[in-house]
């Protein structure tokens, strides 16, 4: 099976650290880092992913501005975003899903849960 990758979009180094470590139990992954969502963006644009966990409340870009910029790229728009946020109103996770985005996930998270759902994206079992 060919190694799948998977973007953490984060500005916290203690949650990209957790993120990093829940998704090491997955198989056959590697995982790349980025603080903000310009990073994100540089590194989306210049390789290839098969998933990215995006932060919505970061410095420079925010993620929903991240993922509206996926979306309107045809080479970026079919990566599964998984945002990971402390905002868990309602209309946020309306915004965030009618962006684009996946799935969202409320911190604290959980690491099961967060397998859970990065297992179902990347249609593993």
């Amino acid at each position: 099976m060919q190694r799948q990758r998977i973007l953490i979009v984060e500005d916290s180094p203690t949650m990209r650290q957790l993120l990093v470590f829940a998704l090491r139990r997955l198989a056959g992954v590697d995982i790349v880092e980025a603080q903000d969502g310009m990073d994100g963006l540089r590194k989306l644009s210049s390789d290839h992913f098969d998933l990215a966990l995006i932060d919505i409340n970061m410095p420079v870009m925010d993620g929903l501005k991240l993922i509206g910029l996926m979306r309107g790229e045809d080479e970026l728009r079919e990566v599964p975003v998984v945002v990971i946020t402390t905002e868990g109103a309602e209309q946020d996770r309306e915004r965030a899903l009618r962006l684009g985005a996946n799935a969202y996930l409320t911190k604290p998270i959980q690491a099961n849960r967060v397998l859970a759902v990065v297992r179902g994206l990347l249609k593993r079992d």
